[in-house]
């Protein structure tokens, strides 16, 4: 029995899908049922409850085989690192308490500094959290800046025809879509080839810039000539309060984009044939950016 958390994020849910076509018995989490109803339909046992209840998870960990260990984002969290250390000491201690042997644990590039990285720093403590438990296999997964945040550009390409952020356009930096962290991360649950306590960097299928990215998703789109403008540290929490992220975790998002700018994680990062993952920036906007930016057009449409 494989046990994910976040089963319904970007990458649990890629998880879920992948051990289920694989036949393997799978416990997926979430607060709400309908959202794991497709899961339940191809034969998934639905674990019903909020990360917030100790109990809960400790029973929604039983008998597991191994664990996907992650913190799903508390965006609207009046206090997001404390958010963070709770969901976090949960995770813990359901581990340890449900006897649990194996986990692989969602972090992120620049989990290995000790500040000045906003929500990463939650990570950090996570990692250290779960390197304490004694009798627990751990596989930390750091993979880099998800592709998958550019489609947050999605409302701004529409209502001004630019894409844009806090990040510098020229910065090069290792980009990776959210489908080879979910093959990466099943394949170690089936496996369960790692013992003690470890860390596996995943920096996707090379670095690029934001701005050629952006030219790559244009072309994808049908807007050949799409620009990518950095906006100050200011405009840019004020434009992910508009799209409903709480104050705290937008201050600490630019802060992260802070230390992105300044090259102090994920930049020039040493590629190997284990780190390096297949899906291109182009593969990528041909075909997740592509549709979910079709699907906005046909929302705003409607």
């Amino acid at each position: 029995m494989y046990v994910i958390t976040g089963a319904t994020g970007n990458i649990g849910s890629k998880i879920a899908d992948i051990l289920l076509t694989a036949g393997e018995q799978v416990r997926v989490i979430s607060r709400k049922r309908e959202h794991l109803q497709r899961f339940v339909n191809r034969g998934a046992e639905a674990a019903i409850g909020d990360l917030t209840d100790r109990a809960f998870l400790v029973e929604a960990f039983r008998g597991a085989t191994a664990v996907f260990s992650m913190i799903p984002p508390g965006y609207n969290a009046g206090d997001f690192r404390a958010y963070q250390n709770e969901i976090g000491e949960n995770l813990a201690t359901a581990i340890t308490a449900a006897g649990v042997k194996y986990v692989v644990n969602l972090s992120s590039q620049g989990a290995e500094l000790a500040e000045g990285t906003g929500p990463i720093l939650g990570l950090r403590d996570q990692e250290a959290r779960l390197n304490r438990l004694a009798g627990v296999n751990v596989l930390h997964l750091r993979p880099t800046y998800f592709m998958e945040n550019l489609q947050l550009n999605i409302p701004l390409i529409n209502a001004k025809g630019i894409a844009g952020s806090a990040i510098r356009g020229d910065v090069k930096f290792a980009m990776i879509a959210t489908r080879d962290i979910a093959a990466y991360a099943a394949e170690r649950l089936v496996k369960r080839d790692f013992a003690g306590k470890g860390v596996q960097d995943l920096l996707g299928e090379r670095d690029l810039s934001l701005a050629e990215a952006t030219a790559v998703i244009g072309r994808s789109i049908g807007l050949a000539n799409l620009q990518y403008v950095q906006f100050s540290y200011g405009e840019a929490e004020r434009w992910l309060r508009e799209m409903g992220i709480g104050s705290d975790a937008s201050r600490l998002f630019i802060e992260m984009n802070r230390a992105l700018n300044e090259g102090r994680f994920a930049v020039n990062r040493p590629r190997t044939s284990e780190n390096t993952t297949t899906t291109s920036i182009e593969a990528f906007a041909k075909t997740t950016f592509a549709e979910h930016f079709a699907a906005a057009a046909a929302r705003k449409a409607a």
